[in-house]
């Protein structure tokens, strides 16, 4: 996988379809509820990668279902932790892995890194509540989504909360926020009039982030607009497992959004067709999820 995907532990013009209404905004629980339809799914962009399958663009339909306008955040992972006494996967292994500049030199030295991606340090004591490794804190990012949690820790979640994990049809049908083949939630341009959508990677990965969208690491889960669905940040900030297999013939499950690391020189994976995968014990410090429910 590319280098802003977290590590593993072991093309037509775009088209808005008509909307009845304003943009959905989400119930007492958090959740948009959506009427489901047929859409073209997948891309076959010049700038996608062939080898993740996210093409050929194909007709699917989807049923009714409700998913999260927001990613899980801190907040509400520690409301399940407190009731449950649950500990992640992280924390059972005893480490994690963190992006090499937000690790203390006194960790980072001599931590373990992945030859093919040595931004990557596997951290020890490193979680959800300590997402920088020991002395960090996650005080000032309640409203940040929760990070270092892997597909299991996200389904547990999910079982507590009696909710499910989208599937990728899900997902991506909610992703693109009613519009037809667009490259980004908002249409076919990054940046429209100079503005920042989304929380990703400026400047020249991984040495040096400008930081001109406002933020090195993760950002509030509702920052930047919303898409035409009501939905925040399904594009950058962090990684989103979804429900389903990668492939079937791999052990990984597949993750929508690409996060805070993605570049375009690098990885362009916050397009809203492009997927990745991981093992599903495998955690980091730009990946959660958000939920989904039967309506």
């Amino acid at each position: 996988m590319s280098g802003c995907c977290p590590p593993s532990r072991s093309a037509a013009p775009s088209a808005v379809v008509p909307q009845a209404g304003p943009v959905r905004a989400p119930d007492a629980d958090g959740l948009i509820s959506l009427p489901g339809g047929t859409f073209r799914m997948g891309t076959e962009d010049e700038d996608g990668f062939p080898e993740d399958h996210e093409g050929p663009v194909r007709e699917v339909t989807v049923g009714p279902f409700a998913i999260d306008a927001y990613a899980v955040t801190n907040a509400r992972f520690a409301e399940f932790v407190d009731a449950t006494g649950y500990r992640t996967e992280a924390e059972r292994f005893g480490w994690t892995y963190v992006f090499a500049k937000f690790v203390p030199a006194h960790l980072r030295k001599g931590a373990p890194r992945p030859e093919q991606t040595p931004w990557w340090c596997g951290v020890a004591g490193a979680y959800w509540r300590a997402p920088e490794g020991p002395g960090s804190d996650v005080e000032d990012r309640w409203d940040h989504p929760v990070v270092h949690v892997s597909w299991n820790d996200a389904t547990a979640y999910c079982a507590w909360a009696g909710r499910r994990l989208p599937t990728e049809v899900e997902w991506e049908y909610a992703a693109r926020g009613g519009l037809d083949q667009a490259r980004y939630p908002w249409g076919d341009e990054l940046t429209p009039d100079g503005e920042h959508r989304c929380n990703i990677w400026q400047g020249r990965f991984p040495v040096h982030n400008t930081e001109e969208d406002g933020f090195a690491g993760t950002a509030p889960v509702d920052a930047f607009q919303p898409n035409g669905f009501g939905l925040y940040n399904v594009s950058g900030n962090v990684w989103e497992w979804c429900a389903d297999w990668f492939d079937p013939a791999r052990a990984n499950r597949a993750m929508r959004g690409g996060s805070y690391l993605c570049h375009d020189s690098y990885c362009n994976r916050y397009r809203v067709a492009a997927r990745t995968a991981n093992t599903p014990d495998s955690s980091s410090g730009n990946l959660g999820f958000r939920t989904a429910a039967d309506i």
